[in-house]
């Protein structure tokens, strides 16, 4: 047999075990868990890193002002050295809008070692902990809430007994380019951190999404949130892993009403999003990089290079496992599509989509050893092989 039939067979076999083995990863079923409303509702505070955010402010921070909670709820919003009036235009969303208190604070220029919006995050905790909340939500300021959106969040932590509770935000997708690579984003992280495992006490498995975490305020002093996690480029996985390792109960899963109303119309504006982190979800190890592009290649873009070679030569091994590794992997994208309305024929360019996200993972690494680090909003941090502890 040939190397293309060996490869072909192999990335069949790796397509198996992805669709069985994988704490079934594909599946979009994964929502808020069963919840019952708690005798008593605790206090919570809201808190809200905004960095250069008044593009998004006007659609995201009043579903916070209005959300119907029927307990103490406060929003403390951290001005993170925005230049575009964010702290202004949050007084007067809140001026005008009423609704849950809000207090704007900044927390000036981050001292060395703090990543990202880890430093604003630490501010808006400080600020909480005077009104002593049981809970902390910690969510993005393009992130849109409905109305119950934390009565529920609430209500399945008490129901649960979790320490963390965070939905994935269902992202835009409208562009052209939106619609390639947003859904996929999504399946890839949860082929990394299948959902299912997550919430199981003993896994190793934990992640949560930055946009919308619901935290015990208690988990997180035990945990030393956000000090132990300052040097994090990926600030919600170290969190959550953070939590768990305290002996926090955790769950993730995706959203139904809280929405992302970031754009990004551009690949260019995608690629700087993924490339942003990926290398340090790599731990920046060449020898990680080499194996996830040796992966990606024999995942994605060999089942439909091998069903065209066996189509041409005329081998039927390689295009039989070939196409049926692309079955496999067209199968378990669909709930995915589904999940956020978009056409059913986007599945079998998965491949492109990798293809892509591959390129933005080296260029992610090229980045990095060009001595550029991580950025998050305009800020530049130094290289973590230097500075930073992705451990």
């Amino acid at each position: 047999m040939s190397a293309v039939v060996w490869t072909a067979v192999g990335s069949l076999a790796a397509w198996l075990w992805l669709l069985l083995g994988q704490g079934f990863f594909w599946r979009t079923d994964v929502r808020l868990p069963p919840r019952g409303e708690p005798d008593d509702w605790p206090s919570v505070c809201v808190v809200v890193p905004a960095r250069d955010e008044a593009a998004v402010l006007p659609d995201s921070l009043p579903s916070l002002l209005a959300q119907d909670y029927p307990g103490r709820a406060e929003i403390f919003l951290v001005d993170d050295g925005s230049s575009d009036g964010t702290g202004e235009l949050a007084r007067e969303l809140a001026r005008r809008h009423g609704g849950l208190p809000l207090t704007v604070g900044s927390p000036g220029e981050p001292p060395a070692g703090w990543t990202g919006k880890l430093w604003a995050v630490r501010h808006g905790i400080g600020l909480a902990r005077a009104r002593a909340p049981e809970y902390l939500l910690l969510t993005d300021a393009d992130i849109a809430h409905a109305p119950d959106s934390l009565r529920e969040l609430v209500a399945a932590a008490r129901t649960g007994g979790f320490d963390l509770v965070s939905q994935m935000a269902r992202l835009r997708v409208e562009s052209v380019w939106e619609r390639l690579v947003v859904p996929a984003f999504v399946y890839f992280f949860a082929q990394l951190y299948p959902f299912r495992r997550i919430a199981v006490r003993g896994s190793r498995t934990a992640a949560a999404a930055g946009g919308c975490v619901l935290l015990r305020a208690d988990a997180a002093e035990r945990a030393r949130i956000p000090d132990a996690i300052r040097h994090a480029v990926i600030d919600d996985v170290a969190l959550a892993r953070a939590v768990k390792g305290g002996g926090g109960h955790i769950w993730l899963g995706l959203a139904e009403r809280v929405d992302s109303i970031r754009p990004y119309p551009r690949l260019h504006d995608l690629w700087r999003m993924v490339s942003r982190s990926a290398y340090a979800q790599l731990r920046h190890n060449p020898l990680l990089l080499a194996g996830t592009v040796a992966g990606l290649a024999v995942v994605y873009l060999v089942p439909p290079i091998a069903l065209f070679v066996g189509l041409a030569t005329g081998s039927a091994w390689a295009a039989t496992a070939g196409g049926l590794a692309w079955l496999l992997m067209t199968a378990t994208y669909l709930p995915m599509l589904r999940y956020y309305r978009q056409p059913l024929w986007l599945a079998p360019l998965l491949p492109v989509t990798a293809f892509l996200y591959l390129l933005m993972t080296v260029d992610s690494a090229v980045q990095h050893y060009r001595g550029r680090g991580a950025a998050w909003k305009g800020r530049t941090y130094a290289r973590p092989d230097t500075a930073l502890d992705e451990s």
